[in-house]
């Protein structure tokens, strides 16, 4: 009966290590969600992928120098109703970005907003703030997805 109990325990302890990896990647945890942060910078990358959509871009600071900014989104499926494809960014795009930053100043962050070039805006919690799309119409989504 005991080499049972302890057989039992050391599953249910290997079984919590494994899943608690799992938990913590969809936190917050790592971003000041008490605070916003607005950069324009040049995009280098679009990554269009699971399990978020990276933006990566290069922004001047103060002194001149090129930061390299890496701002995530949430999975392709949930961007699609929010206006994002996988034609969004290119690079050599102007863009700015809206992100909460992460607590260590590391320069990450979760997008909040992006103003492309044309002055649309791509909202990540309510689609498109401005230009054409049929969101910000309020019309239905269906048929609304990114042209390839």
């Amino acid at each position: 009966m005991t080499k049972k109990a302890i057989s039992v325990f050391a599953l249910a302890v290997g079984l919590l290590i494994v899943s608690m990896p799992l938990l913590a990647h969809h936190g917050t945890s790592v971003f000041d969600t008490d605070k916003t942060l607005t950069v324009k910078g040049t995009v280098t990358e679009w990554d269009w992928s699971n399990p978020h959509c990276l933006l990566q871009f290069d922004v001047k600071n103060e002194s001149g120098q090129s930061v390299h900014w890496i701002a995530e989104t949430q999975n392709p499926a949930n961007m699609v109703y929010a206006g994002f494809g996988k034609a969004s960014f290119k690079p050599g795009d102007e863009v700015t970005v809206t992100l909460m930053p992460t607590k260590n100043g590391l320069p990450y962050g979760r997008i909040k907003l992006v103003v492309l070039p044309n002055g649309k805006t791509l909202n990540t919690s309510g689609g498109s703030t401005n230009g054409d799309s049929a969101d910000s119409r309020g019309t239905s989504k269906s048929g609304n997805y990114p042209k390839q």
